[in-house]
């Protein structure tokens, strides 16, 4: 059995692309394929959080992006009606967010893989896994033009997002599931400008967010519980609107903006997969997914992308044996996403924050520091756990009680 790579990777954005990118960088021998070709779209969030820009910039690509004209959006905003809480979600250098259309941010990723010496097979299918013993040896498929082509390789690694063919061939232990709690489409609008913020509003059972991208457009999504999915999904655009119409202000700037593109949306289960075992491996959705209220997906792609490449490394280097590299993998994984998945899952009910947290929400308010931290806590920069620490809550509280003891003596 001739093998032409080292690794091959099924699926080309934004898990794919960087973990293809990354082997190639340490001399490994990388094919990656995928059914689209670039550029081309996919459903997406599209937010791109401070960490995950981070991520950009180590690899050398941050540049790009900015060329491409991506407005930076350095203000998160979140108006739960009574009152708004608004921060900066980066920190230091990693201060602002963006949020690319993925036909842009998709082909930049795969051309880089490209440059970094990986093999890009675009518009290829996948048709078979292929499985020897209870190993994972292969791949086999055909491209557009060509006929059927079987590829070995000493690891699979599967990048193909949530419906992934390598994570229905080998059955992966799947844990922490919930099923999917929100429906949300989104839409360009034109003349609807933010102002480089990242702009939230949480309603009675509702919530919906703007964020500027590429060519003077705005992202809209809005979203609402899942067990309205299949009555809403008869008129989209006038369970959209009429969601937006909470905010009557936001709504009253909607009108006067022109929407250009139709709708496009989801509603998605939540899961840890097991992300390894013989000869294969799982990066982005096909490992783990979670609703896409706080817009974690790309950043959860990159992370994943860094933490796989190197376990992947130190695998075929000889310096650790596979299981204890890519047990180590998954472990760090399930502990950064851990507290950001249940956080995301409370979020996504779109029930009424309980009494402790309506609490903490209203304290937060006007607490310029905690407001900062508020916003990071949503774009990742900081961990659920570290918001929520028992002493950063009593901080946030003493200030609150400060300010209206200084408001009574005034």
């Amino acid at each position: 059995m001739g093998k032409a790579f080292d690794v091959i990777v099924t699926g080309a954005r934004c898990a794919g692309s960087p973990t293809a990118m990354l082997l190639a960088r340490k001399g490994y021998r990388v094919l990656a394929v995928d059914r689209a070709s670039f550029p081309s779209d996919t459903v997406s969030t599209h937010l791109v959080h401070p960490p995950a820009v981070n991520a950009l910039s180590r690899w050398g690509l941050l540049d790009r992006l900015v060329a491409t004209g991506c407005p930076p959006i350095h203000t998160y905003s979140f108006d739960f009606g009574a009152f708004t809480i608004t921060g900066a979600p980066g920190i230091d250098r990693d201060a602002v967010a963006y949020c690319p259309r993925r036909i842009i941010l998709d082909k930049l990723l795969v051309d880089a893989a490209a440059e970094s010496g990986a093999e890009i097979r675009q518009g290829f299918v996948v048709e078979e896994i292929m499985i020897e013993g209870a190993r994972v040896v292969g791949i086999k498929g055909r491209s557009k033009q060509g006929g059927m082509v079987t590829e070995y390789a000493d690891v699979i690694v599967g990048a193909d997002g949530r419906h992934s063919m390598l994570s229905e061939a080998v059955h992966p232990e799947q844990y922490r599931e919930k099923p999917p709690l929100l429906a949300g489409y989104y839409s360009y609008w034109r003349g609807l400008p933010t102002d480089g913020r990242f702009e939230t509003f949480v309603r009675d059972r509702r919530a919906f967010a703007a964020m500027p991208t590429h060519d003077d457009l705005t992202l809209v999504i809005a979203g609402w519980p899942y067990a309205e999915f299949a009555e809403n999904k008869r008129d989209i655009e006038g369970n959209y609107l009429k969601t937006i119409e909470q905010a009557p202000d936001f709504a009253k700037r909607l009108r006067s903006a022109t929407r250009e593109a139709p709708f496009a949306g989801a509603a998605v289960p939540n899961y840890f997969r097991k992300p390894y075992g013989a000869g294969w491996a799982l990066v982005g959705d096909a490992g783990y997914n979670r609703d896409f209220i706080t817009a974690q997906g790309i950043l959860d792609a990159f992370r994943d992308a860094e933490l796989c490449a190197g376990a992947i490394d130190q695998s075929l280097s000889g310096a650790r044996p596979f299981e204890e590299a890519m047990g180590e993998y998954q472990r760090t994984r399930d502990a950064q996403v851990g507290p950001m998945y249940d956080f995301t899952c409370d979020l996504a009910t779109l029930e009424p924050p309980p009494p402790e947290l309506q609490r903490i929400l209203e304290a937060v308010h006007g607490n310029r520091a905690a407001m900062d931290g508020f916003a990071r806590l949503n774009a990742g920069t900081i961990s659920p756990t570290e918001f929520f620490a028992p002493d950063n809550i009593e901080a946030i509280f003493a200030a609150a009680a400060a300010r209206t003891q200084r408001a009574s003596a005034s």
